[in-house]
């Protein structure tokens, strides 16, 4: 049983990476402002004493937990912007999106779009958070995007940005149908659609 004490240079009495993860798969689910301190310890299995000794507060903890986010569920992105062409890196994203938010024993749904949306004040940095997490995401496509003008992979005088916007948004509504209980059949199937006439139109 953790008591939350421990001696200087004593290590911790639980295993801090499976208790991150646990708090993660909480947030995941409930939302930020949802997921209450009890919960959370319950699902950690420590005492609140101990969550603040290792992770901070409950705002430093939701940090932690985005963070371990986006070096699991979310590691899609950084593998969909390694790919070689303009359409690969957009096929990785949408079908990246598909899978990651239809994953077997976790939450539906994506953290980074779901966890602070209906947040009122004490949720805000919480919700500044997640912003800042799409606003990242967005601009790395952006940028991929632009190399790949310079390339010759997308056609002169296409919009990085618009693209980056498009694709993204595709990606995050593909995650708000999945927490509404669209199977992941359905959801590739939709990236398909998407990516069916590379690239659109309307990228100038």
């Amino acid at each position: 049983m953790d008591t939350g004490q421990r001696a200087p240079g004593r290590p911790r009495g639980f295993d801090a990476e499976a208790a991150l993860e646990r708090a993660l798969t909480v947030f995941w689910r409930q939302g930020y402002e949802g997921a209450t301190l009890t919960d959370l310890t319950e699902a950690m299995g420590i005492t609140r004493t101990s969550m603040y000794a290792a992770f901070g507060n409950k705002e430093e903890l939701f940090r932690k937990a985005v963070d371990r986010y986006s070096e699991g569920p979310g590691a899609y992105v950084a593998r969909a912007l390694a790919e070689p062409t303009a359409r690969a890196v957009a096929a990785g994203l949408l079908h990246g999106a598909a899978r990651a938010t239809t994953r077997p024993g976790c939450p539906a749904g994506c953290l980074g779009v779901q966890g602070a949306l209906a947040t009122g004040d004490p949720g805000r940095r919480a919700r500044d958070v997640l912003t800042a997490w799409r606003n990242d995401a967005g601009t790395r496509v952006a940028d991929r995007f632009r190399r790949a003008v310079a390339e010759g992979d997308l056609p002169p005088g296409t919009d990085p940005d618009r693209l980056s916007r498009y694709v993204t948004t595709l990606a995050y509504g593909i995650s708000v149908q999945a927490a509404s209980g669209v199977g992941r059949d359905d959801l590739l199937q939709v990236a398909d659609t998407a990516l069916h006439h590379w690239p659109p139109v309307t990228v100038g």
